[in-house]
């Protein structure tokens, strides 16, 4: 049993566990000022009237933060 764990490798692990919930957190933070940043509420313009606009932007929101925070994490 000592060997199976010596043999495990937790650094690479950890630091993936780590990267994603900072990747998230970012995620989140974008998110929340994008939607202080609107004028309007975007769960109510989605959800209720159906606003296929607005939603393609949010999309589009989440694609590129995506990108710029699996960016930043790579280096």
């Amino acid at each position: 049993m000592d060997v199976f764990i010596s043999e495990l490798h937790i650094a690479p692990i950890l630091s993936t566990v780590v990267y994603s919930l900072i990747g998230i957190v970012l995620f989140i933070v974008g998110f929340v000022i994008f939607d202080k940043l609107t004028p309007y509420s975007i769960h109510k313009e989605i959800g209720e009237d159906h606003n296929v606009a607005l939603g393609v932007i949010i999309a589009a929101l989440m694609i590129s933060l995506s990108i710029i925070i699996a960016a930043a994490i790579k280096g």
